[in-house]
Formats: C-alpha cells, structure tokens, sequence
C-alpha cells in the first residue's frame, strides 16, 4: 500500500504477542464445522428464514447479543456485537444469507436451465474434500460469515476487550432478485430488504464497514451497481392465413421478425458501453458488461404478437448513473429503420465509492492485519470485486466509508478461512481499539515479527 497508509497502519497498536495470542484462540476445526453447517442451509434468495435463525442462535449461544429485524418475518437480518466498552471506532461486518440458486419456480426453471445444470451438486449441499470447500454457498457467503463470526469468539476467548463496537450483521437479499413486472412486491426485493433495510432499522452506528466476501485477499473500496431495461418493439399481429409474407424480415409485420437486427445492433453497442465506460480509481478498477439477460414475446398460445420485449442488464460503475444507459439505449434503437419502440428503466441500483481519505484508517488496519498474516502488504483486489454489487455499497452510499475484503473466492481451504478470521480480528482491534482495563492493552508502535505461518 501507499506510504501513508502504511504510517497509519503503524500506529494500530497490533503486536506480534497479540498475533498469536489471537491465532491461538481460533479452533480451525470449529471453524471448518461452522462453515459447512452453515453453507448445508438450503438459503436461495426469499428463502433466507433457516440460516437467519441460525446465526441468531449461534450469536445468543456465544453472548453476542443478537437482535433480528427485518420488513417481512422470514427474511430477518441479524444483528450481534462485541465491545464497545470505551471510546472507539466502531467497525460493522456484513455477509449476506442468500446464496445464488436456481429458479425456485419450476416454470422458471425449466425455461432457463438444462436438467444436468439443475442436478449439479454444488447447488444445495457443501463438502470438504481433498482439502477444499466445495458448494457455492461456502464461498458466497457463509464460509466469510462464519470468518466474522469466530474472529468476534477469538477476541473474547483471547481476552480482548474492545473500545469500539464491533458489529456482526448476517442479511437477505444481496444476490436478488429484485421487483420486476409480475415478479414484484416485497417478495422478490432483495438489497433493500437485506443490508439496507439493517443500516435504517438495525441499530446500527458504524464508523467504518467491511462486506465480508471472498476478493483473494485484496482489497477495494468500490463497486458497481446494476440496471436492468426493458426495450419494447411495437408490431402487428395478423391472422395467419390474411398474411402476405414478405421476403425480408425487417419488412414483416410482426414484433418477433425484427428482434434479430435489434440484438445485433445492442451486442456492437455492450462491446462499446464496456471498452468506454472502465473506471480506475486509487481503490479498484471496475469495468462494466452489459448482456441481453431475457427476451420475451408472445405466446404458443395465441397466432402472434404485437409486442417483443427484450431485457438489458448494465453494469454502473460509481461514476454513472442510470440516464446515460437509457439515452445511449435510445439512440441505438433510433438508428434501426421502421421499428417502433420504448426503452424503460425496470431497475435501478447505482454503484459507489468510498472517498480516499476517510476509508484510509480502515484500509490501513487491513494492510497492518495483512502483513501480520502473510508477510505482504495487502494488494487492491481484482477488477473484478470492484466491478459487481456488494454489500459495501450500501454503507458508502450512506457515507460509510466501507471495503469488501475476504479469503480466497474459488475453492478455498480451511487455511484460508482461518488466515482470513485472524484478519478480520486483528483489523478490529486496529480499528476499534482496546478498552480502558484489557489485559494486553499496550504502548508504543507496533512491532511486526515474523509471518506465523511461515
């Protein structure tokens, strides 16, 4: 990391003595047992209500003092802390409960899946084997959630008394889906329903925020948001045997006829819309996509359709909004002859940053925990952390400053997530601080001794 950044990192007050004292308090085969009991929960997105009472319970078990609240009863966030005994920062962990899934409706379903994808395993069941996780819900969230969880217990079995608070937050809803058409209501909200919906009503007061979730331990402070648009094309529906069919498709009547040149014309646009719009920054790199996600038109049980609709999803990095999209959208459409159409905005959820200077204390209390860990500064994660939703984005939308930091995102070992909840400690006692009284309360700069895991 930068110079001063490190400076800062300098003055947390972490010692090699509290490296070990706290690595010494994480049980790694407790550890592996809550990740796989908790990634085992069947948790798709608007099913979250098992795992959330699950964490709850583990929170009251260890006296973290959960409290779970939420818009609707089964989709609950929970919320538990630790510390928050004296002057302090108080530093918020948030990984969510959902898991990406396949379509729970089996309409859905089989219009959007092979049969063979559906039967793939890692979908709902989550192992050990040959010394990896396997199963999405381990990486994506819960193998992070249950790093957060236990870096909280290993404070407190190493006799750590925080000054801060340190906040544990478990939501729904990160993956999605969002409100859209038939599929709308409370129901189907996810980000509003999950971590937003905890900052207004969780009795949360947060200095600074961490999204626990894998990035290969780098680290970043932005990230996208998404939006999705509905471009309608208007046409006739004629009777079968009134029809003359023309020789070209551009010239026939129906909607359907002209979705060809359409998609054409939005794939040259989505190679454009991602080569323009890639936005660097000291924090990340993100670089937008934009895809046709679903088309629709007509149905088998009607002669034709006077109306095909297609579905653009985007990528908005922090520096877009959702107007720019709708009129470059726009213009694509008006440069196609003969066809009518309308462009919507069905969702919006726009991206954000943290500002530099005031996410350093916290990006520098990573680094510090980073390099007690692997002996190496902590490096800005992929572009490809900073380029998707997460959670952080909730809390630097609310001028939060906030990151998204985790273990390794693809087929992680219990030695990542243990390395990862000895970080997620240590950076909270950077950041928090250590209450009037504790035990190992110190003096002076840190003293960085050598990588305890050699």
């Amino acid at each position: 990391m930068a110079d001063g950044l490190l400076d800062t990192a300098l003055g947390a007050g972490v010692s090699p003595e509290d490296v070990q004292a706290i690595s010494d308090a994480i049980d790694i085969e407790e550890l592996k047992t809550l990740i796989l009991d908790l990634a085992n929960i069947y948790s798709p997105s608007t099913g979250e209500a098992e795992a959330s009472a699950f964490v709850h319970d583990w929170m009251e078990r260890e006296g973290f003092r959960p409290l779970s609240v939420g818009a609707v009863p089964h989709r609950q966030n929970v919320i538990g802390s630790y510390g928050g005994n004296g002057p302090g920062k108080n530093l918020l962990f948030t990984a969510h409960l959902d898991t990406e899934s396949e379509p729970a409706d089996p309409v859905i379903l089989a219009k959007t899946r092979r049969p063979e994808s559906v039967k793939n395993r890692e979908w709902r069941e989550c192992w050990l084997e040959d010394g990896k996780f396997y199963g999405y819900a381990v990486a994506n969230d819960r193998g992070p959630m249950s790093c957060m969880l236990m870096a909280a217990k290993a404070l407190r079995k190493a006799g750590y008394d925080l000054a801060g608070r340190m906040y544990l937050t478990a939501c729904p809803g990160e993956c999605g889906p969002e409100p859209i058409e038939e599929h709308g209501g409370i129901d189907h909200m996810g980000k509003e329903i999950g971590a937003h919906y905890m900052f207004h009503h969780g009795g949360v007061a947060p200095d600074f925020a961490i999204a626990a979730e894998g990035t290969d331990f780098g680290v970043t402070w932005l990230g996208c948001g998404s939006a999705m648009f509905r471009i309608r094309l208007y046409g006739q529906s004629i009777f079968r045997p009134l029809l003359n069919a023309p020789r070209a498709t551009a010239d026939h009547p129906s909607s359907i006829y002209h979705l060809g040149p359409v998609i054409e014309a939005l794939h040259a646009w989505s190679l454009e819309y991602e080569a323009g719009n890639v936005y660097r920054a000291r924090g990340g790199t993100s670089i937008p996509k934009a895809t046709i996600s679903c088309v629709q038109a007509g149905s088998p049980h009607s002669g034709g359709t006077e109306i095909a609709a297609l579905y653009v999803c985007c990528d908005l990095t922090p520096k877009q909004k959702a107007a720019q999209v709708l009129h470059e959208l726009e213009a694509v459409m008006r440069s196609l002859p003969g066809i009518e159409f309308e462009v919507e905005p069905v969702n919006v959820s726009h991206g954000y940053e943290a500002d530099d200077a005031e996410v350093a204390p916290l990006v520098a209390g990573v680094d510090a925990a980073v390099q007690s860990v692997l002996g190496q500064p902590v490096e800005i994660a992929k572009p490809v952390y900073s380029s998707m939703w997460r959670d952080h984005n909730v809390f630097n939308m609310h001028r939060v400053p906030a990151i998204t930091f985790g273990p390794v995102r693809w087929r992680p070992s219990p030695e990542d997530f243990f390395k990862c909840t000895l970080m997620y400690a240590l950076t909270a006692l950077s950041i928090c601080g250590r209450a009037e009284g504790d035990v190992h309360r110190r003096a002076g700069k840190t003293v960085y001794g050598d990588n305890p895991f050699g």
